[in-house]
């Protein structure tokens, strides 16, 4: 074969093993993400060895990386990540900190390590965390908007920052005496490029974005995106920083501009197909054989790390005055090593401060802690409900949940609960009192409390989760109970101790995911809302009444839908229906305003 097509044939055996590893991960209910990897494991050299171009793929790799962060970056903005700024600068550096200091002192004493310099480059190593495996789990489960998820990425984005740093620092560790000036002269660079970038993204980026946006062509616009995304990665890396670095900041930069929905639309694409690409490429770099002869030594090696990570991170983020549950949510989130590792394990090997094996083991440890981390990050509100039934935990998972506010207007008697002041929230709340019902709103956003304080509509801010904070909602003297949050957990969590205060409760929650319909209703949602189900029942009634079907009889059809919990439209039960249909209790009576449901 030509070698001008090797890196096409590897490129398509690459992305076609890992379409079968996420088919095959799909159809056993896991993430798709370990499908990737496990195709990437299947066709590298320790697999069948299908891949001759190996350092090409991990390098056109990268860019799934780079677009990841990118993405995370225009969605996370400059705002959000503001609101996390404390946890993510000073909680962030200091996890980094301590887990290099604790990791030092463990490997000399217990002999990993010969030298305590060595200690430090280990420390370096265990002390990242995987982004793009974290943010991908995040996205799934529809979670890189709440809490424990702005948190959890919070602290990943000052890690990736921190791997330039270290990266410019290793080839110094072996001279300590010129350890200080490196570190000076990164930290320099640094903000000299944080400078630039600011003032890019200030007085270059928009107009310049406006003017491609101008010419009305979309490939421009998409390409002018990525040499954008692309073109300031690689600067990062030439300063001695790090890619991914460069691509978050490239994404911060365009977060502020009207076209940042735009450039991710175009993006997304792009950042899925090489994302796949880069997870099958840590497939490929994981030797089976060898985990499974120091399987003993590697299984304890990954408990080591992940109960060590997590005993830093939990009690870090409560220092900072976040409830007990997102504590735990970001030490399970950042208990593993991340892939960048790699990259600190490879240097390390080049100059000599690691053995082979020391680095088999660190490529092995790796690869299971990041095939685990999906798998607690699923299992998370699980361990959180179990965790909420040990009386000792219970009051520590609620202890920070404190309501912070609540406004001088606010009726607690016979009103209507309105978790959430989004877009859902807002109309919710405009079209109940403009019917004279009596309203108070719980939101937890300080930007969200802001409007509702200039709009003098009731309030309490706090987090609606929070037993603390339903109680003093008078949540038993409440008529109804609205849930419009984009958290799942949150959300379970809400139903659950609304309905513990006060059984009889009209509760009406958004669902995001299939899969928490069912669980809402049984935790004591009187109805369940799936925002795209009934989407797809309205686009469905005007198409039907234009097609000339009866107005009377739609209706008929889209009640008997909702009470069958969208049923025809969840493919997992629509086969089974026609059996399950007797045991499903009736829904609530849907509540008409104004003669519709």
């Amino acid at each position: 074969m030509q070698e001008d097509f090797r890196l096409i044939v590897d490129l398509v055996t690459v992305l076609a093993a890992a379409s079968f590893g996420g088919l095959l991960a799909a159809a056993l209910r896991l993430p798709v993400l370990l499908g990737y990897i496990f195709g990437g494991i299947i066709v590298g050299p320790t697999g069948l060895g299908l891949i001759k171009e190996l350092i090409q793929v991990e390098t056109l790799a990268q860019f799934g990386v780079a677009f990841l962060l990118f993405a995370l970056g225009v969605e996370f903005s400059l705002k959000q990540l503001n609101k996390v700024r404390a946890i993510a600068l000073g909680g962030g550096t200091l996890q980094i900190l301590l887990t290099i200091a604790l990791t030092t002192v463990l490997s000399v004493f217990v002999g990993w390590v010969d030298t305590p310099v060595q200690g430090v480059f280990l420390g370096g190593i265990l002390s990242l965390s995987s982004t793009a495996v974290v943010l991908r789990s995040l996205m799934e489960t529809n979670e890189t908007e709440s809490a424990q998820g702005q948190v959890t990425l919070g602290m990943l984005i000052i890690q990736d920052l921190a791997l330039g740093l270290m990266l410019a620092v290793l080839p110094a560790l072996d001279h300590p005496e010129t350890v200080g000036v490196e570190v000076v002269k990164a930290l320099s660079v640094t903000a000299l490029f944080a400078g630039g970038a600011i003032a890019a993204g200030i007085w270059l980026i928009p107009p310049f974005l406006r003017w491609v946006a101008s010419t009305e062509s979309r490939e421009l616009f998409l390409l002018s995106v990525i040499v954008l995304c692309l073109g300031i990665a690689l600067l990062t890396e030439h300063l001695g920083l790090s890619i991914e670095m460069g691509a978050f900041v490239a994404g911060l930069m365009i977060s502020e501009v009207e076209y940042a929905d735009q450039a991710l639309t175009y993006v997304e694409p792009l950042r899925d197909v090489f994302a796949t690409l880069f997870f099958a490429a840590i497939g490929m770099l994981i030797d089976p054989l060898f985990l499974i002869q120091n399987w003993e030594l590697i299984l304890s090696l990954v408990a080591i790390v992940m109960i060590g990570k997590f005993l830093i991170v939990v009690p870090l983020v409560s220092f900072f005055r976040y409830p007990l549950r997102v504590a735990i949510f970001a030490g399970l989130g950042l208990a593993q090593i991340g892939e960048f590792s790699f990259v600190l394990a490879s240097e390390g090997q080049k100059l000599g401060l690691v053995s082979r094996r020391v680095y088999l083991l660190i490529l092995g440890t790796t690869a299971v802690t990041l095939m685990v981390t999906p798998f607690l990050l699923k299992a998370t509100p699980q361990i959180l409900l179990l965790l909420e039934k040990v009386p000792l935990l219970k009051t520590w998972m609620n202890k920070l949940d404190m309501p912070q506010e609540i406004s001088v207007n606010a009726v607690l008697k016979d009103h209507v609960v309105v978790c959430g002041y989004g877009r859902i929230g807002q109309g919710i709340v405009t079209l109940l009192q403009s019917k004279g019902y009596s309203v108070l709103v719980i939101e937890e956003a300080e930007s969200k409390v802001q409007i509702l304080r200039a709009q003098n509509i009731p309030y309490l801010y706090g987090n609606c989760a929070s037993p603390l904070v339903l109680e003093k909602a008078e949540i038993d003297h409440a008529r109804s109970m609205l849930i419009a949050i984009s958290d799942p957990i949150a959300t379970r969590l809400a139903v659950q101790r609304a309905v513990g205060m006060s059984p009889a409760i009209d509760i009406v929650a958004r669902a995001d995911k299939d899969a928490d319909i069912d669980t809402l209703y049984q935790l004591g949602a009187k109805e369940v809302v799936h925002p795209t189900f009934e989407a797809s029942l309205e686009l469905s009634t005007h198409l039907l009444i234009c097609l000339g079907e009866k107005s009377q009889d739609i209706q008929a059809e889209i009640n008997a839908v909702r009470r069958s919990r969208y049923a025809n439209f969840r493919p997992e039960i629509a086969c089974v229906l026609p059996v399950i249909a007797p045991l499903l209790p009736p829904s609530s009576d849907l509540v008409e305003i104004d003669g519709k449901a």
